[in-house]
């Protein structure tokens, strides 16, 4: 049960009463947010990426609305944005595609926390389950999530003036 692994990590905090298990589907950025009544941009969403080499796997946490920029994440990582396959993704993290959050992961892997996510004060990461979330500071998600560092390896969040998509 990822869930209750999860449950089982956020004991260290006695935060484990704070993770909610909703009676909808939270498996996707839209359904996070209609299910806990959130804007979509607030979903703070879990990436599973292969790493420099063939065996390593890194995650990156981003903004609802944020995309990967290709250039962007070749630049911080030295290596090309290769997602995991979802078979891969539970082997590495312990967490099904849907759930998969930085916290009581199977493996030991990095973890980096994308800039998209500084615009909130609070936002909604996924606990190891396709129905289930926690509301964390940004502070909280980084300290929690056991990340490296903080990365600019996203697009698409940014808006100019005119509420446009800034170019990058």
């Amino acid at each position: 049960m990822s869930l209750e692994a999860v449950k089982k990590y956020f004991q260290q905090w006695d935060r484990q009463g704070d993770v909610l298990e909703l009676p909808l589907s939270s498996a996707t950025v839209e359904l996070a947010a209609n299910a806990l009544h959130v804007e979509p941009e607030r979903i703070a969403k879990t990436l599973a990426f292969r790493g420099a080499g063939e065996e390593e796997a890194m995650l990156v946490v981003a903004a609802g609305d944020a995309k990967i920029d290709n250039k962007k994440f070749r630049h911080t990582f030295g290596t090309k944005a290769r997602m995991l396959a979802p078979e891969e993704t539970l082997a590495q993290t312990g967490h099904a595609v849907g759930g998969v959050c930085p916290f009581g992961l199977k493996n030991n892997l990095p973890v980096y926390m994308d800039v998209s996510l500084k615009r909130f004060t609070t936002v909604f990461p996924a606990c190891g389950s396709g129905n289930s979330a926690i509301e964390l500071t940004c502070d909280e998600l980084y300290t929690y999530g056991n990340a490296v560092k903080w990365v600019d390896v996203c697009k698409g969040w940014q808006k100019d003036s005119y509420g446009q998509e800034a170019i990058s």
